[in-house]
């Protein structure tokens, strides 16, 4: 045997696999993706006009794709937490930020509260139709005049009798044109604080809610987002979710698991544009030679590519947690902050390399773009992660 077979030698083509995830969670990968290729991808363009259609929450749900980490006694599969960071990654290649964030709301924002919290009428009522994709649901935070202050949410559930009346308004729901119930952030007690968040799981048709205005916005096109009213709305005592006054911490705990798949969406983004881009600069030539081939566009690979890695690093490692049991906030928020502001930093550059291509729309970079930026915004804002960082050491 010559010497130089015994060098060990790097396999830079090899399959990578990180150790949370098994060979279950590998085929589930693959059937994802073929569907997200085969079912999803080729519809993109005319979603990005149009919104994403309602059958594509029913095919996921035959599929099994709603439903993965969730219990079986309600139609889930029974997953482990990983399998929702698969769907979040593979979702990516559907090509449309919209429809990904919009099964996001209904898989891991919406659902998760209401099996945490809600009541065995409610988990029936609500989110066995769910992961068949029959129902629908939508997640009611923001308001015009409260976003990243939680605490300055204004709309009111005020108790009469066996009921509550509903007034207020909610803005940047996605879902929410769509949405057959909706989780809502109440104040019930002006004067409590913290203390004085309700939640209440509303159904859509009930006589009040107002879907007022179809949103417009820079990226996600392909999903809705809406401007909705209560007024008046009644519901009964049995519409609490979870506990009065507890709602503001349960809210707190929802966001968690939302920032952790968004984080591993925004990897997963960012690789799939990283992987585009470096396809057309080892095809695009320009001086002779393919665009990939000069150092200053090999140094900016390299550069992204790193950043992925670290923020990739960061989510799996963080995901590992939180499947184990702790609560790692800070963790949670520092892979939020760093995989969105990665996402964003990624499409920008891959936006450059393809030059004035990157401008145009037949790419897809740019949407790529415009839709990543919203990461940096939604669910917890950079200031706010940052904030929540520095306050857990004391500051």
């Amino acid at each position: 045997m010559a010497a130089s077979d015994t060098v060990l030698k790097p396999d830079f083509e090899a399959p990578r696999r990180h150790f949370i995830f098994s060979d279950e969670h590998e085929q589930l990968r693959e059937s994802i993706r073929a569907f997200a290729i085969r079912e999803l991808a080729p519809h993109a363009d005319e979603w990005e006009e149009t919104t994403f259609p309602d059958w594509v929450f029913r095919r996921m749900g035959e599929l099994g794709f709603l439903g993965l980490d969730k219990p079986e006694e309600y139609g889930g599969q029974g997953g482990d937490y990983y399998t929702s960071l698969v769907l979040a990654e593979e979702l990516v290649h559907a090509n449309s930020g919209g429809l990904a964030m919009g099964i996001a709301v209904h898989t891991d924002m919406a659902m998760p509260p209401i099996l945490a919290f809600g009541t065995e009428e409610q988990k029936r009522e609500w989110v066995v139709p769910a992961i068949r994709g029959e129902k629908i649901l939508c997640l009611g935070i923001t308001e015009p005049d409260a976003g990243s202050d939680v605490a300055g949410i204004r709309t009111r559930a005020v108790r009469d009798g066996d009921e509550y009346v509903i007034n207020g308004s909610k803005t940047y729901i996605t879902n929410g044109h769509r949405a057959d119930a909706i989780v809502l952030v109440t104040r019930t007690d002006p004067d409590a604080g913290y203390d004085g968040f309700t939640l209440f799981l509303v159904p859509m048709d009930l006589p009040g809610v107002i879907r007022e205005k179809r949103l417009e916005k820079l990226g996600m096109h392909a999903s809705d987002t809406a401007l909705l009213a209560f007024q008046d709305v009644r519901v009964p005592a049995s519409a609490v979710l979870g506990e009065v006054g507890k709602g503001f911490y349960h809210i707190m705990w929802e966001l968690q698991g939302e920032r952790l798949i968004g984080a591993a969406g925004c990897v997963a983004g960012a690789q799939r544009c990283f992987a585009l881009t470096l396809a057309y600069a080892k095809e695009r030539v320009a001086f002779g030679r393919p665009i990939g081939r000069f150092q200053v566009i090999r140094h900016k690979f390299a550069e992204m590519a790193t950043k992925i890695e670290s923020a990739r690093q960061m989510v799996y490692t963080t995901a590992w947690r939180f499947a184990n049991g702790e609560y790692p906030v800070r963790e949670i928020s520092m892979a939020k902050l760093h995989a969105a502001r990665v996402a964003v930093e990624v499409a920008d550059e891959c936006i450059q390399i393809h030059g004035g291509a990157g401008y145009m729309r037949e790419y897809g970079v740019e949407r790529i773009w415009r839709d990543m930026r919203l990461n940096r915004i939604g669910a917890g804002t950079d200031e706010i992660m940052l904030d929540v960082i520095g306050r857990s050491y004391g500051l």
